[in-house]
């Protein structure tokens, strides 16, 4: 089992890693709309919080050669489900190949965001 890190996107923010490379996949912890270079979230709205948080989906990925292609799972988490059509407008640009997916509203995302992504790859 490998840890994967890289600066390019957020730092944990408790006792876990960014993502975990196990036989050939990668299983990557959620991630919120933190930016890399400010620690904090910049965006109010739902459709810049979900950017952000497909961007630093995008660095974990980089940092071991893969690309959108290679997630073959998401869970997307939203803070409210009226969220979910301006979410799904911004998800579908990133995640052209159409995952498998799970999308549920939960009570509350650390540091107030209104959504959190993980995903799990193929190497």
């Amino acid at each position: 089992m490998k840890t994967v890190h890289t600066d390019k996107a957020p730092a944990a923010i408790g006792p876990y890693s960014q993502a975990k490379i196990a036989g050939n996949y990668m299983f990557a912890s959620g991630q919120i709309p933190v930016s890399p270079l400010t620690s904090a979230i910049d965006d109010k709205t739902i459709e810049g919080q979900t950017e952000q948080c497909c961007k630093n989906v995008e660095a974990l990925l980089k940092s071991q050669g893969l690309t959108f292609d290679n997630v073959i799972k998401t869970t997307c988490f939203l803070s409210d489900i009226a969220n979910f059509a301006a979410f799904n407008g911004v998800y579908e640009k990133y995640f052209t190949s159409k995952p498998a997916r799970s999308c549920v509203a939960v009570k509350d995302i650390p540091k107030g965001a209104l959504v959190e992504i993980e995903i799990i790859a193929e190497l």
